[in-house]
């Protein structure tokens, strides 16, 4: 049984070390990308600025429309007998840049920010914006939330958990119904602890799991707008 317990564990300490390997490449690749980009954006703009804004102006982009305040979302929760609550309907990914009003505390998706919210296993002391944190689940993130209830060494487990675990954050969360929740894209469960052996099962079955929209997408790089 305990060389059985070392084996599972080994397994998924490789299985971490390598998605941080491959998030490190990821984020290489993003910042060679994102340079030379930037160089035929500037090379363009110096050539034919005036032009583009003119032939743009007057068509309504969907990612910074007003309208964007719905979050795109229709649907319900059904609540498995694991207690894992699934969501039956729509979950809309339209990029946009206005405030969203979701229809459920913490999110589990709809539409989002254009900029993802870090997720290598950061710990956010502060609250982070939904817009942000629904983009990072996109990408295959577990989010853990918690209120002012939650017990402190509670969030002190949960906080180290975060930290070692590629695509996932953590962040307080007032405006929830509990004390401690942990979502993913179109998942969520309520857990009573950070010892709750949903904890683990919920990480090890939703980070970069199969409902994941955006497989092996970046969780470095981002920002919080």
């Amino acid at each position: 049984m305990g060389s059985a317990k070392n084996s599972s564990a080994a397994a998924r300490k490789a299985r971490i070390e390598e998605m941080r390997r491959a998030e490190r490449a990821r984020a290489r690749r993003n910042r060679v990308l994102i340079v030379a980009a930037s160089v035929v954006v500037v090379a363009g703009l110096a050539v034919g600025g005036v032009v583009l804004v003119n032939s743009q102006s007057g068509k309504k982009d969907s990612a910074a429309s007003g309208d964007a305040k719905n979050s795109g979302d229709s649907g319900h929760f059904t609540t498995g007998k694991d207690g894992v609550r699934t969501w039956s309907g729509k979950l809309s990914r339209t990029h946009v840049t206005s405030k969203v009003s979701y229809p459920m505390h913490p999110p589990v998706g709809g539409n989002h920010n254009p900029m993802w919210l870090n997720c290598n296993g950061d710990v956010y002391t502060g609250p982070v914006q939904d817009e942000n944190a629904v983009h990072a689940l996109e990408h295959g993130a577990v989010w853990v939330t918690y209120t002012g209830k939650a017990a402190k060494a509670d969030v002190g487990a949960l906080a180290a958990k975060v930290k070692k675990t590629p695509y996932s954050l953590m962040s307080p969360y007032e405006n929830q119904a509990a004390p401690i929740i942990l979502s993913a894209w179109g998942h969520q469960v309520t857990v009573k602890s950070a010892s709750d052996p949903e904890v683990d099962k919920f990480f090890a079955t939703y980070v970069q799991g199969k409902q994941t929209p955006e497989p092996g997408a970046s969780c470095t790089g981002g920002a919080m707008k």
